[in-house]
């Protein structure tokens, strides 16, 4: 399967093609993907759109449901505030 490479928070990284964001940003060894208003650190739970605990930025675009994209060739993921 070909491997495509994107950026995550600031560094390269890699992943299948077809993979979705939030699979890739655990494959690269990130767990937290957001922290609530409140501070906590959350991270995928349902897997399938519904609870928006994985919501990060990408390319720029916030509150992007990670469970619901795949990961494409240089594409920019940020992880991390609650404005995701």
């Amino acid at each position: 399967m070909k491997k495509i490479l994107f950026m995550l928070n600031g560094r390269q990284s890699e992943a299948h093609m077809g993979t979705t964001v939030a699979a890739a940003i655990l494959n690269a060894g990130e767990t937290v993907f957001r922290r609530s208003v409140s501070g906590s650190e959350r991270a995928p739970l349902c897997g399938m759109g519904i609870c928006f605990e994985c919501t990060v930025r990408i390319d720029g675009e916030g509150l992007v449901k990670s469970c619901q994209r795949l990961v494409r060739e240089g594409m920019e993921i940020e992880t991390g505030d609650a404005e995701s």
